[in-house]
């Protein structure tokens, strides 16, 4: 007997109120699965069904072909209008294409059930073969006549050498070779990857304000391999994000080329270059050998790189810390190091200006990144560095980053002129079009008001307009909110620009009702400004950050 209540009378009778948000906008569009595909698989549980729902039979409405053609159109009229009068701040949705990297339930089958066709075979498995066959050669060579030294050292010698062959070709993917897309990255704005808050629907919303380089949030790689739907979630891509990588942590070379791997085999994957993690400092990452540790177990390193380049036919570009220790930075030893081992593949190195120990705090090294960047030797073919942390405003892109760029025509000097935002991307969304039009952007409560509104469309596009979709959405709004109240308007500083590092001050009154909502710290608040937006919450709601943070 299902647990669940399958009488639909009933479940129209209690079916909750529509959620409208403020001044209606969401009833204005209705449900995005019905306004951009004609159909809506929630049906009768669409918290925005009332539109594709017959509420005296319960059925579920479908749209024709050329109803959801005629939609599509006006949708296409709507975005032209908006362009022209709001081009920065809210652009409407046009016809929603298919999200890409969506992984087949076949291959999830058989990544839970460990029967994926893998070619690299586990560090462990290679382990065991070597023993066996050693176990193996050495009751051979007992069995051997004592009188026929020569001849057993003969045999010994081939056998080491066929057995060696063996498991070198059990663990590096025979693939066929295919042509490598690289990737400009000088002049660009990357958006890095963020944990929890770098999710779809925020790229979305960087894509809006003018960035140039999109990346996931990063995906375990044990969890990758298990068939977790949740970590799978992280490789997906929207059709508006036209460079997108797919950042990757793990501990063991094997792990890496067996992602690798199902990257490549998987069909209608799209994926312009891959990014290891050699920064993450959470302590759960770094005991499994996998992110800052990484940096310190170099065989490790060179083996998952190797992997990587091996199979992928899209870049590899590699993120690291300066060190473990801000007292031992040895980012500039490492850098030469892999650029000595010659791996073709490799297309660029992110260096965040902060040690493992520091995790986020203090002011980010940018001379140890200029010294990072002129590190690599003459000798060999060089590799570009990208830079990373504390770019808040154009200033700072132009003094941290333009200004050390080939600094005194330093022909050694790597340093790519690119704007890689991390948390000034969650505090200033719109910070890559400040950078691109050089300016300080006033930008009024309203205007962010009309980007949480984008950030609420295409959250329940991507995570669903049933209930459980709206409680995701909402708890990625939140999130966020927790970086959003950090912002301090233009026009309320006393000096410019505004500080990464600065705190603003307690309790501190905006020059509207509603900008004074945003500046505060208070997670009641920040519910009730997800309220305005995605309807009342539970009485007993409460929302704790995922990311608590010491340091601005």
């Amino acid at each position: 007997k299902c647990k669940y209540n399958h009488d639909l009378k009933e479940i129209l009778a209690n079916r909750p109120e529509d959620i409208h948000g403020i001044d209606g906008y969401l009833n204005e569009e209705g449900c995005p699965a019905w306004r951009l595909r004609g159909y809506c698989d929630f049906g009768v549980m669409c918290r925005l069904g009332s539109c594709h729902i017959n509420m005296s039979t319960g059925q579920n409405l479908r749209k024709t072909a050329d109803e959801c053609k005629s939609d599509a159109s006006k949708d296409d009229d709507n975005n032209t209008e908006t362009e022209a009068s709001q081009p920065k701040v809210q652009l409407a949705i046009g016809h929603q294409n298919d999200i890409k990297n969506v992984i087949s339930r076949d291959t999830m089958v058989k990544l839970r059930k460990s029967t994926y066709p893998f070619v690299c075979k586990r560090h462990f498995e290679v382990a065991k073969e070597k023993q066996k066959q050693k176990q193996k050669e050495d009751a051979r060579v007992k069995e051997m006549n004592e009188e026929a030294p020569k001849a057993v050292d003969a045999d010994r010698e081939h056998l080491t050498a066929t057995e060696a062959k063996s498991v070198g070709d059990a663990t590096t993917p025979a693939l066929p070779l295919k042509e490598r897309k690289l990737i400009d990255f000088r002049n660009k704005v990357y958006i890095a990857p963020l944990t929890t808050v770098g999710n779809l629907p925020f790229r979305r919303i960087m894509k809006q304000f003018g960035a140039d380089i999109t990346c996931g949030e990063m995906a375990l790689a044990d969890q990758l391999l298990q068939g977790k739907a949740s970590e799978w979630a992280l490789v997906k891509r929207h059709p508006s994000e036209d460079v997108f990588g797919v950042q990757i942590a793990a501990g063991h070379a094997d792990q890496y080329t067996r992602i690798a791997e199902v990257l490549t085999n998987e069909e209608g994957f799209e994926i312009d270059f891959v990014d290891m993690n050699l920064g993450c400092p959470i302590d759960l990452v770094c005991e499994k050998g996998a992110g800052a540790s990484l940096m310190l177990r170099e065989k490790k390193l060179r083996g998952s790189v190797e992997g990587l380049t091996k199979v992928l036919n899209c870049p590899v570009t590699i993120k690291m810390r300066t060190g473990w220790d801000e007292k031992k930075n040895f980012a500039h030893n490492l850098v030469p190091s892999i650029q000595k081992w010659g791996i073709e593949g490799i297309g660029a190195f992110m260096i965040h200006g902060r040690s493992r120990l520091q995790r986020y705090s203090r002011l980010a090294d940018w001379d140890y990144i200029a010294q990072v960047a002129s590190s690599q030797s003459s000798d060999y073919p060089k590799i570009p560095v990208i830079g990373n942390g504390d770019i808040f405003s154009y200033n700072d892109y132009e003094e941290t980053i333009l200004k050390r760029v080939g600094e005194g025509g330093d022909t050694d000097n790597m340093l790519l002129p690119t704007a890689m935002l991390g948390r000034g991307a969650l505090i200033k969304p719109w910070l890559p079009t400040e950078i691109k039009e050089r300016r300080h952007w006033d930008i009024s409560a309203t205007e962010r008001l009309d980007m949480l509104k984008d950030f609420v469309r295409y959250g329940l596009e991507h995570y669903g307009s049933d209930q459980q979709g709206v409680n995701n959405t909402r708890r990625f709004l939140l999130e966020w909110l927790s970086f959003l109240h950090r912002y301090v308007p233009v026009g309320m500083l006393e000096v410019l620009p505004q500080q990464m590092n600065h705190r603003p001050p307690q309790n501190m009154c905006g020059r509207n009702d509603l900008e004074t909502l945003m500046l505060s710290k208070n997670c009641a608040d920040w519910i009730k400004i997800s309220e305005m937006l995605l309807g009342p919450v539970p009485e007993d709601f409460q929302f704790v950050p995922k990311h608590k943070a010491n340091s601005y």
